[in-house]
C-alpha cells in the first residue's frame, strides 16, 4: 500500500501483510491479516516512528521513497522492539547511519540482543521530549503494554498519539482510518487484540490510562502499529480500554469444553440451553474446533465461564488443559464458573479444571456423569445452566 497522508507532513508508510493468518508464534489467529505500521514526519528533522517486520523492508522503503529519500531520515524513534515492529531497523540504519535513535534504555538493550546494533542511541523516558522543528515529540513510558521497553510518542502539533501496540487491531485493508472500514469488524478485532495481547496487564493499562488522562493531551488521532488509525472513534476506543482494563463484565456466559465420545458435548449443549432459558446470552465453544483467540475475545467481558472435559488417564483432556493454562495468565476478576464432564471410573477432570484457574474465578459445585448422560442427567445439566444464568443476573 502506498504512503498515506494522515496529517499535514505526517505519513503512514508501513506494510500490509494480507496473508498472515497465524501471529505471535502461531498462537494468534489473524483471519483478517496484519499490518505493520510505521510513520514518517517531515519537519526540520525528518523522523521515522517505528519500522516493520523483517521481510517487508522493501515495502517500507518504497513507501518512504514516495515521500522522501530514506537516506534523509534524521531521527528514528523506536516505541517497541518486538520483531514485528523492529525487524527492518538494521536495514534502515544501513541507509541512514547518521540518524539519531530514540527509545527507552530497555529498548536499546533489546535491539542489541536481537540485531547486534542500536545506532546513535539516546535513552528517553516519560517527561522528556525532542524538538524536530516546529514539532516537539513527547515520550511516555508504558512498560508492559506489552513489553518492558514499550513507550508512546505524542505530537502536540499534530495532536497524534503514536501508540505502538496500544489500541491496535489485526485488520489488513487498503484503508488507513477507522471510519473507512466496517466499524463492527474493527471493534471485533480491537477486542480480540486486547483479550489476547493486553488482558494480563489490565492493572497497568488502567494506571497508564489514568496517568495519560492527567497529562490533558489533546488527541485527535491515535496511530497504532497494527491496524487502522483512530480518528472518528478516538473517544470510543479510549472508553473501551477503560472498560476492559477495569474487569467490567456483561451478563453473558461462555461454555468451553472438550469431549471424547460426545458425552461431555451433550452436557455442554444442555447447559447452554439452560443458560439461555434463564435469559442470559451463552455461546458454546469446542476448544478443538475454535481458536483460542476467538474464545478469549468473547470471554473478555463475559461474567459467566463454564468449563467441561471428559476425564482421560485421570486428567482433563489436553486441548482444554492448554486453553486453561493460557487463560489463567489473564489475571481476570469478578467471574463466576462451574465445571462439568463425563468419566468412566475416576472423574478427576472437573477438579483439574478448578485447580488450574482458581486464581482468576470462583467455582460453584461441579457436575459429573458416568459415561453417556441419561435424560434425567441432561435435565440436571439444563437446570444447572438455568440456575447459573439466574446467579449471573442477580450479582452486580
Amino acid at each position: 500500500m502506498p504512503a498515506g497522508l494522515i496529517k499535514d507532513d505526517v505519513y503512514a508508510v508501513g506494510a500490509v501483510d494480507w496473508n498472515e493468518r497465524r501471529f505471535h508464534g502461531y498462537t494468534y489467529v489473524t483471519k483478517r491479516g496484519v499490518t505493520y505500521n510505521s510513520y514518517l514526519i517531515l519537519d526540520k528533522k525528518v523522523t521515522l516512528i517505528d519500522t516493520v517486520r523483517k521481510g517487508f523492508e522493501r515495502e517500507l522503503l518504497d513507501n518512504i521513497k514516495s515521500v522522501i529519500e530514506p537516506s534523509k531520515i534524521d531521527v528514528i524513534i523506536i516505541n517497541h522492539i518486538e520483531p514485528d515492529h523492529s525487524g527492518a531497523f538494521p536495514e534502515i540504519l544501513k541507509i541512514c547511519p547518521k540518524a539519531k535513535i530514540y527509545g527507552t534504555e530497555k529498548a536499546r538493550q533489546g535491539l542489541l540482543k536481537y540485531y547486534g546494533v542500536s545506532g546513535d542511541w539516546t535513552a528517553v523516558k516519560s517527561g522528556q521530549n525532542l524538538s524536530i522543528g516546529k514539532r516537539t515529540l513527547d515520550f511516555i513510558d508504558v512498560p508492559m503494554i506489552h513489553w518492558p521497553d514499550s513507550m508512546f510518542t505524542y505530537s502536540a502539533y499534530d495532536k497524534i498519539l503514536f501508540s505502538n501496540d496500544g489500541f491496535g487491531q489485526h485488520y489488513a485493508t487498503n484503508k488507513i482510518f477507522d471510519d473507512e472500514v466496517d466499524f463492527a469488524a474493527l471493534m471485533d478485532e480491537a477486542q480480540k487484540y486486547y483479550a489476547n495481547i493486553l488482558w494480563p496487564f489490565n492493572a497497568l493499562v488502567s494506571a497508564k490510562l489514568a496517568a495519560i488522562s492527567k497529562l490533558n493531551l489533546n488527541i485527535e488521532l491515535i496511530a497504532p502499529s497494527h491496524g487502522h488509525v483512530w480518528r472518528k472513534h478516538v473517544a470510543e476506543i479510549m472508553q473501551k480500554y477503560l472498560y476492559w482494563s477495569s474487569h467490567s463484565c456483561k451478563d453473558r456466559a461462555a461454555v468451553v469444553y472438550e469431549t471424547m465420545w460426545h458425552s461431555t458435548e451433550k452436557m455442554a449443549r444442555k447447559i447452554v440451553d439452560g443458560i439461555t432459558s434463564g435469559g442470559v446470552e451463552a455461546v458454546l465453544f469446542d476448544v478443538t474446533k475454535n481458536d483460542r483467540t476467538d474464545i478469549a475475545s468473547y470471554m473478555l467481558d463475559a461474567k459467566g465461564w463454564v468449563f467441561g472435559s471428559s476425564t482421560h488417564d485421570g486428567e482433563m483432556l489436553p486441548a482444554i488443559a492448554g486453553f486453561l493454562h493460557f487463560l489463567k495468565g489473564s489475571k481476570a476478576k469478578g467471574r463466576k464458573s462451574f465445571a462439568f464432564g463425563s468419566y468412566g471410573w475416576s472423574g478427576e477432570a472437573t477438579k483439574d479444571i478448578e485447580d488450574t484457574i482458581s486464581n482468576i474465578t470462583s467455582f460453584d459445585p461441579s457436575l459429573r456423569v458416568v459415561f453417556n448422560p441419561t435424560e434425567e442427567e441432561l435435565n440436571q445439566c439444563f437446570e444447572a445452566g438455568r440456575a447459573f444464568a439466574l446467579k449471573i443476573k442477580s450479582e452486580k
